[in-house]
């Protein structure tokens, strides 16, 4: 009787963790299949419209999505503003008027919100908001896996650890990476993104004056035409300046001529390990774009909220 009452007790305690496996919930690209049908077409609708108007915006929703899951996981705490009880990450350095594009995804969740209320989480619309950007300025198309739920926190000291810097040197952006679940050819490829959107000249400023022989002297004396070396902090400039709205690979053609804006986008092909990529993808511009994407899905899935974790909040700046 006793092993009978065991085997029934493993079994039991077996049927709770797998129905506890269950309830986590994964991701999965037809989440809202039964849920929401038109979720993804009404986010689209949204972000092609924002694009139209502003080509930017592009790359903004893209970065929004990377500083989103480079913090707590893709949880939408970057979307929640200051309050009593949240001190919001959109204020560290590498977010204070740099990351934009938060009407965007408040325009697409509205969208939702009417069509099938308290059902798409934030974090999901961050998550489809770049790859239907992607898409719109040529560059790839990737199956989004969906199920994330919204954090009801936000950590700026997590988001000024974790979050790339534009000063960041080689190394320091492979360890960054890594600690995400990202390897070296990840990095470099999500890098890619700079291919479109634009800097601001405070994050520029001291690389275009250095004199230093990792820039192209003339493509220095172009930036600071507008970036002056004491004043314009918010002036902009592409970050490649050959098609600065068009999802390609000339930004890793730019960096073998020593034409990248940012030090940390020179860092990249500097004669460290990353060379060969960058080389490889300057080359190859199908590698790219595919890699790109698959680095955009592996980001993506970096620590979500499944399951009963979580919540789908109803308004994304603030928690329900």
């Amino acid at each position: 009787m006793e092993a009978v009452a065991m085997f029934r007790a493993a079994a039991m305690v077996m049927l709770l963790a797998l129905s506890f496996s269950a309830c986590q919930g994964q991701l999965s690209p037809t989440f809202y299949a039964e849920t929401c049908p038109d979720a993804l077409s009404t986010i689209r609708t949204s972000v092609r419209s924002a694009i139209a108007r502003e080509r930017r915006m592009a790359a903004s929703l893209i970065r929004l999505h990377f500083h989103d899951c480079f913090v707590q996981g893709c949880d939408a705490s970057i979307l929640l503003e200051d309050s009593p009880s949240i001190t919001s990450e959109r204020f560290v350095p590498q977010n204070n008027n740099s990351v934009r594009g938060f009407e965007v995804i408040d325009q697409a969740k509205s969208a939702v919100e009417n069509v099938c209320p308290g059902v798409v989480s934030c974090a999901d619309i961050l998550a489809v908001a770049a790859r239907d950007a992607s898409e719109y300025v040529g560059g790839p198309l990737w199956t989004v896996n969906l199920g994330r739920r919204d954090s009801t926190t936000a950590s700026p000291s997590l988001a000024t650890r974790d979050l790339p810097r534009f000063t960041d040197g080689l190394q320091r952006l492979i360890d960054l990476f890594e600690t995400k679940g990202l390897n070296e050819r990840d990095m470099v490829a999500l890098s890619g993104s700079h291919t479109i959107g634009q800097a601001r000249c405070a994050t520029f400023r001291g690389r275009i004056y250095s004199n230093d022989s990792d820039i192209d002297a003339g493509f220095a004396a172009t930036r600071r035409r507008n970036c002056p070396a004491t004043d314009g902090d918010g002036n902009l400039a592409p970050l490649d300046l050959v098609t600065p709205n068009s999802f390609d690979n000339n930004y890793f053609r730019n960096l073998l001529q020593r034409r990248g804006l940012l030090q940390s986008d020179q860092v990249l092909f500097s004669g460290g390990s990353s060379d060969s990529i960058v080389n490889e993808y300057s080359r190859n511009p199908s590698t790219f774009s595919s890699d790109f994407a698959s680095a955009m899905v592996k980001m993506g899935d970096i620590e979500p909220l499944t399951g009963s974790a979580g919540i789908i909040r109803r308004i994304c700046s603030r928690v329900n």
